[in-house]
């Protein structure tokens, strides 16, 4: 049987090595609370089945993170999935990181059950009201829902692993729902291709040119250099949120680097990706990504320098561009 650490390191290896550099127990945890949200993205995301088939799944996954029993159904089907995305790996093992889930501290349990149900009932919601993003204000919903809330999570966690981060709880709960939004601005960008492809367009009505009804249509060639306004309007959302997510991190103990590091890094990724895409048309062929030597470089600065607030900011500009 794969041990949770492996599940973790199939589901995504970028943030493998954040949680595996946390102090313990805030590595377990926080490898549980990762673990069975790609569960319930698995089945936000599947294209095999209908939206009220994926709004039962995600119910009954709702109603097992309230501690009832995993039902037999749900456990089959997460079983059998021959579903080729990284997110199956969770699937296969929900059994696993429920029993590990039941094993870890009680309050550690609770803030993980509360922040993960509202999510999986949140994307129930999407799913069932369908890919129709009319507003803003929906977008930010539906990014609240799948994103935000796993910065309510994640600061809920660290509050009980630091009387630092328990005091200045209230206010970082509000900024890491911006770093959560500030992340998923960016996978929508990055996504905007094969989102269309599988049926979903992330992109504001109000956003799009006049005439331009569909994602087919904001692809075409005809429509590119108007799409790419659309681009960067969603890219500067983007900024703003990270800018938010900046003040988190600083207001993160200086001596707890390895907590630092773990949001470091999606943090300057996203803002390398930022700057990667912004004027660039390949956002609308194809996944906009930063190479392997940018990635080590900018990991290994950041596990050198992550205690030092003024080198987080002229870095994250620097990255930006």
């Amino acid at each position: 049987m794969a041990s949770l650490e492996q599940v973790l390191r199939e589901t995504s290896r970028t943030f493998a090595i954040g949680i595996e550099g946390l102090p313990h127990p805030l590595q377990g945890e926080m490898r549980i609370a990762y673990l069975i949200l790609r569960v319930s993205d698995y089945l936000e995301d599947n294209t095999t089945l209908a939206p009220s088939e994926k709004g039962a799944l995600l119910d009954s996954w709702a109603e097992t993170l309230e501690g009832r029993e995993l039902h037999p159904d749900l456990l089959q089907h997460l079983k059998a999935t021959e579903d080729p995305s990284p997110d199956s790996a969770a699937a296969h093992h929900a059994a696993e990181i429920l029993q590990a889930l039941e094993e870890i501290p009680t309050q550690a349990q609770e803030v993980i059950r509360k922040h993960t149900l509202d999510s999986t009932q949140g994307m129930a919601r999407w799913v069932r009201r369908g890919p129709k993003i009319d507003s803003e204000a929906d977008l930010d919903d539906y990014m609240h829902e799948v994103a935000g809330r796993v910065g309510y999570l994640i600061t809920g966690l660290f509050s009980l692993f630091s009387s630092q981060v328990a005091a200045h709880e209230q206010e970082m709960m509000g900024l890491g729902r911006d770093f959560g939004l500030a992340l998923q601005t960016v996978n929508i960008v990055r996504g905007i291709p094969t989102d269309i492809e599988r049926g979903w367009f992330f992109v504001p009505t109000d956003f799009l040119p006049s005439g331009v009804v569909s994602g087919a249509e904001f692809l075409k060639e005809e429509n590119r250099e108007q799409a790419m306004a659309v681009v960067d309007r969603l890219l500067g959302k983007a900024s703003d949120h990270f800018q938010a997510a900046n003040r988190y991190i600083t207001l993160l103990p200086r001596l707890e680097g390895r907590m630092r590091y773990f949001c470091l890094l999606p943090f300057f990724f996203g803002l390398r990706t930022v700057a990667l895409s912004r004027g660039n048309p390949e956002v609308l062929v194809s996944e906009v990504k930063l190479s392997r030597p940018e990635v080590l470089s900018i990991a290994g600065r950041t596990r050198l320098l992550a205690w030092s607030n003024r080198w987080i900011r002229r870095y994250a500009a620097q990255l930006e561009g």
